[in-house]
């Protein structure tokens, strides 16, 4: 399931951090995690935690891009839909890359808690809709998830789904009753603070120069040091700057915008009853209920970095479409936040050379993959677990650079216009079978009232009509035969007088 770059926060200097120090006196440690978001503040922390000793630098400040700019939803699952997976590395591999995904999705819910993160504020269920009226489909994937993969899930029908989400732009729906959703700038700047209690060092404003990738000991240069390390990990998204540009061209730069709005008061819950977090299949909208009176609405996204508050109005509209009865509403706060996509949907997470790891590419992956990367990672490193080889297929592979952008750009354009064609087409289909089942009704009790029969009932399209045989040829009369062996004493007398 995808994950929207966004956050509920109040802004980037919410929470003011604790990890303001540069690195500026040369330092040697067994690992260094190049990056403070969600994924390097797990690898350091998890590695910290089995005794290794961890530096992490950072170029700017902890959590001050997607990290810290998200809607907070935690749910198994990939970029890439699991048909793909399984058609792509086969279905026993596909489940235990599933298993680690369910094992990310724990972690969050274990570390995401009021007593080790105050505040976070987690609350359950997540629901992913369909914009088009997919039934078969929908059962094909629950029977999938289900039985293939021993995830929770439930299958909504479309009254179920309007029950909660009171418009007609949504047909069919997959509940994911283990699913949750927290803070997310809170979760990673409490995720900071777990790992330095961990004894993890955090360097802020500390780019990195340079990287020598050669000998045991890796060597990294930054402005006013140099570090050594055994391990160095990659954790970065598209900023990681000209030393690891290789590795940044491999990622599709995508900046999504989302909007905080003002206390709706009581119509927001005449539009939408469902507390967890919404999304819809095509991946175009994603919003939750923050607060219990306002609507955090993520929709808007673009291949260049912009301006959010550009895209306040884009959001009303957004909204205002979807759930007319809540109108444009007035926005508090618009933000955004660059998410590095890979070319072939999922993250990129391994080694890429001895003692070299990578763990990035979490664009529109969720949260629980950054907690099973950083996870992984810390073990392959400490313990030789070597799961992170199931990642193999899914190589490093360059996202085109300027031609890329533009061609996901337009890529992105197509896909959101065939989406909302296909809803639009949806929602025509609906409309029509409703009217022609009211005037089917109509006409029944019409001629109820008259006391007519009403006109046969309409065959469904593509059913048999058996055919009536044609009526048997007169049989002639053999010599001798009389012509009415079996008339009736009655007829004999006419036919008497006759004659």
């Amino acid at each position: 399931m995808s994950e929207t770059s966004t956050s509920a926060a109040d802004g980037p200097d919410a929470a003011s951090s604790p990890f303001r120090d540069r690195l500026a006196f040369d330092l040697d440690v067994d690992i260094c995690v190049v990056g403070a978001g969600l994924a390097g503040l797990t690898v350091a922390r998890e590695a910290a935690r089995l005794g290794a000793s961890v530096a992490v630098l950072e170029g700017r400040q902890v959590g001050w891009n997607a990290s810290g700019h998200h809607l907070g939803t935690v749910m198994p699952g990939f970029g890439l839909p699991i048909a793909d997976v399984i058609e792509r590395v086969g279905l026993d591999d596909a489940r235990e890359l599933w298993a680690l995904s369910k094992e990310g999705a724990d972690y969050v819910r274990a570390t995401a808690t009021e007593d080790l993160i105050p505040g976070i504020s987690p609350s359950d269920g997540a629901l992913e809709v369909s914009n088009v009226d997919v039934g078969e489909a929908l059962i094909s994937r629950l029977q999938t998830l289900g039985e293939e993969f021993a995830t929770e899930v439930e299958g909504w029908q479309v009254d179920r789904v309007r029950s909660v989400l009171r418009t007609g732009r949504y047909f069919h729906g997959i509940y994911y009753p283990k699913a949750f959703q927290i803070d997310g700038r809170k979760y990673v700047h409490g995720l900071a603070a777990l790992a330095a209690r961990a004894g993890v060092r955090i360097f802020e404003e500390t780019p990195v120069v340079s990287i020598d990738f050669s000998g045991i000991r890796k060597r990294i240069v930054t402005p006013s040091a140099r570090l050594r390390a055994n391990h160095i990990v990659l954790a970065g998204n598209i900023h990681l700057g000209a030393p690891l540009k290789r590795l940044s061209d491999t990622l599709l730069p995508v900046w999504r915008y989302a909007a905080l709005t003002e206390p709706l008061g009581d119509r927001l819950a005449e539009a939408i009853t469902f507390s967890g977090s919404v999304v819809d299949s095509d991946g175009i909208d994603h919003f939750r209920i923050v607060d219990g009176n306002r609507l955090l609405w993520a929709s808007p996204e673009t291949t260049w970095d912009a301006r959010p508050k550009r895209f306040a109005a884009a959001v009303q509209r957004r909204i205002a479409t979807v759930f007319p009865q809540l109108g444009k509403p007035a926005i508090a706060d618009t933000f955004g936040g660059a998410v590095g996509v890979t070319v072939h949907g999922m993250p990129q997470i391994g080694q890429l050379r001895r003692g070299l790891w990578v763990a990035s590419g979490f664009g529109r992956q969720g949260l629980n993959t950054s907690a099973l990367a950083g996870q992984l990672i810390a073990r392959s490193i400490l313990w030789g677990d070597d799961r992170w080889r199931l990642f193999s297929p899914f190589e490093l592979v360059w996202a085109g650079g300027t031609t890329g952008r533009v061609a996901g750009h337009f890529v992105g354009l197509w896909a959101r216009g065939a989406a909302s064609a296909a809803g639009v087409l949806a929602r025509y289909r609906e409309g029509a079978r409703a009217r022609e089942q009211a005037r089917e009704a109509r006409l029944a009790e019409a001629n109820l009232k008259a006391g007519t029969r009403g006109p046969a009932p309409r065959r469904p399209p593509g059913a048999m009509v058996r055919p009536v045989p044609p009526p048997a040829p007169p049989r002639q009369r053999e010599e001798g035969e009389e012509r009415y062996p079996h008339a009736s004493q009655e007829s004999e007398r006419i036919s008497d007088g006759r004659m």
